[in-house]
């Protein structure tokens, strides 16, 4: 069941080609002083991607036409040893404003034509969690290229005009869970008594099993104590990426043992894919919106915080 935003441009979190080039149509009519429609392009790759491609690079090469680029690699908090810890809010007030993004610009983030959707939604939950209050995710960009839609390409110093004073944004800590929380709900897992926590994790499933090797060297694979395997690719249309309907994704949650009325943490390699477990449980209407967070550290923290030796690794054969 697809919920209705409350802006006035685009009807859902979740938004196809179509209703994006509408919606990019109709805002182009309007005064200058309303509200701006601006696609903000999250493409990633995970570093050991096969064919060294790159977020900007890819950018460069084809997008769509006025977007501004969000780094992942760039946004973040750089005195963490985790690769993509939320930044500060004074630095992601800083990302925005050099961005050229205002508080009140309503934002389509979306992914590479190459994967479909995988980090656009990191991007969005990132834009929620230091609460801009008007955020979609294009679903996807492969179908905008494929059905014909518009696109440019360029360098990056091209595309995003002056500086905006976008504000200090609030940070909203009841979105985001932290190692300690996670390893005491690993500790009790299975105990009488015990809160019915569930951890979604999105790595394929070799990766959960610990039978598959991690993306980043000297990382080893395994999975939470009690978590729920849901790789990425189970919420996606096997063609074309994109997140697959709302009934679908409640049948993939509930032919898991996912139970809606329990809490629910997502997770992953560094806190990026999770995002899609998010967005997926979001279209779904799948458990309580308080009740949905995301594990920020996720496997990378995990994994050289916690050891197998104290029983909050599990390995499984598959």
């Amino acid at each position: 069941m697809r919920q209705r935003s409350t802006s006035a441009l685009l009807p859902s979190y979740l938004v196809t080609p179509k209703e994006l080039w509408e919606a990019l149509d109709t805002n182009a009519s309007r005064e200058t002083t309303s509200t701006r429609l601006i696609p903000l392009c999250a493409s990633w790759f995970l570093p050991n991607d096969p064919k060294g491609r790159t977020g900007q690079q890819v950018f460069q090469e084809k997008r769509i036409p006025s977007a501004r680029f969000f780094d992942l690699d760039a946004v973040k908090d750089h005195e963490s040893p985790y690769p993509h810890m939320l930044p500060t809010a004074e630095a992601f007030a800083e990302a925005m404003k050099d961005l050229g993004i205002r508080k009140d610009d309503e934002i389509v983030v979306y992914d590479t034509q190459e994967l479909g959707i995988f980090s656009a939604p990191r991007v969005g939950w990132t834009l929620k969690v230091f609460g801009h209050p008007k955020v979609h995710i294009l679903n996807n960009f492969r179908v905008w290229v494929e059905q014909g839609y518009p696109t440019e390409t360029g360098d990056l110093h091209t595309i995003t005009e002056d500086k905006s004073n976008y504000p200090i944004p609030d940070f909203n800590p009841d979105m985001v869970v932290k190692f300690a929380e996670v390893k005491q709900i690993a500790r009790e897992y299975g105990k009488e008594g015990a809160e019915k926590i569930q951890v979604l994790d999105a790595r394929s499933k070799g990766r959960w099993a610990g039978t598959e090797p991690e993306p980043r060297p000297g990382l080893p694979s395994g999975h939470i104590p009690g978590s729920f395997s849901v790789p990425v690719t189970d919420l996606l249309d096997p063609v074309n990426k994109t997140l697959l309907p709302g009934n679908d994704l409640k049948k993939v949650f509930e032919s898991k043992g996912i139970d809606p009325a329990q809490p629910i943490i997502s997770s992953c390699g560094t806190g990026v894919t999770a995002a899609v477990i998010d967005a997926a449980l979001h279209e779904a209407d799948f458990g309580k919106v308080q009740d949905r967070r995301l594990y920020d550290g996720s496997w990378t923290e995990w994994a050289q915080r916690a050891s197998e030796a104290d029983g909050l690794i599990k390995k499984e054969t598959i």
